[in-house]
């Protein structure tokens, strides 16, 4: 006799990389009864949306987006695609936004976290860390190259954002485990940090949802990318009234 699972897996990762089938539920369950007991003892608070968003779309590179590229790459279609739909909706608000890829300068001096993941690029393969086309990147939306998990670690994106005004960051992109949480970790106590749910994704699924859940307990607030959205047209019916100072 088989048994039936009718939790669905996610629709992004790495096949080799998911949960078995038998584990998902439970793990499911056991991280939605640690959400409950962290709100028991006062985790989780909501830090709620501002008036001054921007975007910042994290890693979105050919380098992680082609599946192909078994080293870091993986299926992350429906992430791209919810990152979209955020894009249109901040173009439409005429919000800040940013992209990140990797610093890929061979000039660099090594580091010590170089063993743990070995790039073995080839010359031909910088163009890969491209961004993916499909993002349909604008003038004055500005790529910050970056060498570190954290979009913030060696970068001036903290001073472009305090420059602008800005007092809550939308982070959409991959990967949840890696650079979307270190990204979330340096903003969190200059910003608001909100993460659409569909938006963020990675390889490996165990990895992605307890990051996912830590986020939300510690960080940021994870919402439905609905309700990201809505906030972002909200804040554009507001602008065609009056455009807030930082964009005059």
């Amino acid at each position: 006799m088989t048994t039936k699972h009718t939790i669905e897996r996610l629709p992004f990762g790495s096949d080799d990389l998911r949960l078995p089938d038998e584990l998902r539920e439970p793990i499911r369950k056991h991280l939605a009864a640690l959400r409950k007991q962290y709100l028991a003892r006062n985790w989780g608070g909501r830090v709620g949306f501002g008036r001054r968003p921007a975007l910042i779309v994290i890693d979105l590179a050919l380098w992680w987006t082609d599946p192909r590229n078994r080293s870091q790459g993986s299926n992350v279609e429906s992430v791209v695609k919810a990152t979209r739909h955020l894009l249109d909706a901040a173009r439409a608000a005429k919000i800040p936004i940013f992209f990140t890829t990797w610093d890929c300068d061979a000039s660099i001096p090594p580091s010590p976290h170089d063993r743990k993941l070995k790039y073995d690029l080839k010359p031909a393969d910088t163009r890969l860390f491209q961004l993916d086309p499909r993002l349909a990147r604008r003038p004055g939306e500005r790529i910050i190259a970056k060498r570190y998990a954290s979009s913030f670690k060696g970068t001036n994106l903290h001073e472009n954002l305090t420059a602008l005004g800005v007092d809550t960051l939308i982070v959409a992109g991959v990967s949840t485990s890696h650079c979307i949480y270190a990204t979330c970790r340096d903003a969190t106590d200059s910003f608001r940090v909100i993460v659409p749910r569909e938006a963020v994704g990675e390889r490996c699924e165990l990895m992605h949802e307890v990051n996912l859940l830590d986020i939300d307990i510690d960080l940021g607030d994870v919402l439905p990318l609905q309700r990201v959205l809505q906030y972002l047209n909200r804040f554009r019916k507001k602008k065609s009234v009056k455009s807030p100072d930082f964009l005059s």
